[in-house]
């Protein structure tokens, strides 16, 4: 199986399952914290207990463990303090069984979910990531240099995607059948960034209605309105903002 110049195994041959460096490229040099193109970032020697890959934050690369909170991949642990509501999967069993005849009040439906178990989703407005190709961008990343800028394309043609945020948090990446990670903001393309990690960052709704992301370790990094941000560090966003990823992605925020 092809490995890249930073060591994961990948099923494609031409530019990394996990990472997206390129497949025989040269190794990657000194850690670096800037997050810039063409860098790689500090990587933590912990495995992570879900698929094995080597921890670089708060969030797993490979499949999306929350390292912090212990949660696998596409699931949200409840809020801390906050009864978690049970789930009725069949609601005409439930009240067979029950010697009123009704459904019991711990059986409660997601509607009749008390207000402090209330998650983000229900705050949460419309925000949208508008998602376009943006040549100033890739120019910059270019200029930076790097171990694959030679060989990166801008794409002549990109159609705008529009994903609308929505749950508690939303992973940006390319999705991976071999490590069967699924972002929801996937951006596999085409055109493909290779820039792009499968998990490059995540988008968290906060209390207030807003959203914040973050990296959680992706190996080009996170621009935040043209400044780079460090890994793990949640990034409150306002409409407008631009996230900046890969070689030539921008994600436009918009409420």
């Amino acid at each position: 199986m092809p490995a890249c110049p930073i060591g994961h195994d990948s099923t494609a041959t031409d530019f990394c399952d996990v990472c997206g460096m390129r497949i025989g490229g040269p190794p990657p040099g000194p850690a670096s914290q800037s997050g810039s193109a063409g860098s790689v970032q500090a990587i933590q020697a912990e495995p992570c207990p879900q698929c094995g890959t080597e921890r670089s934050g708060q969030f797993c690369e490979g499949c999306g463990f929350d390292f912090s909170s212990g949660t696998p991949a596409g699931t949200t642990a409840p809020p801390a303090g906050s009864p978690a509501a049970t789930v009725i999967q069949n609601p005409a069993a439930a009240a067979a069984a029950s010697p009123t005849g009704a459904a019991t009040p711990e059986a409660a439906t997601p509607e009749a979910a008390t207000p402090e178990a209330a998650t983000p989703e229900a705050a949460t407005g419309a925000w949208t990531a508008v998602v376009t190709a943006d040549r100033s961008y890739y120019d910059r990343v270019i200029a930076a240099g790097g171990p694959d800028a030679e060989t990166i394309e801008f794409p002549p043609y990109c159609p705008e995607r529009r994903f609308q945020l929505s749950g508690r948090e939303m992973r940006v990446g390319r999705r991976s059948a071999s490590r069967g990670l699924e972002p929801e903001i996937d951006l596999t393309g085409p055109p493909v960034d290779p820039g792009i990690s499968h998990l490059h960052a995540v988008m968290i709704a906060q209390p207030d209605g807003g959203w914040s992301v973050l990296d959680p370790g992706s190996s080009n990094g996170t621009q935040v309105n043209g400044t780079d941000i460090g890994n793990g560090v949640a990034v409150p966003l306002q409409p407008g903002d631009r996230i900046c990823i890969g070689a030539w992605t921008v994600m436009t925020i918009q409420s």
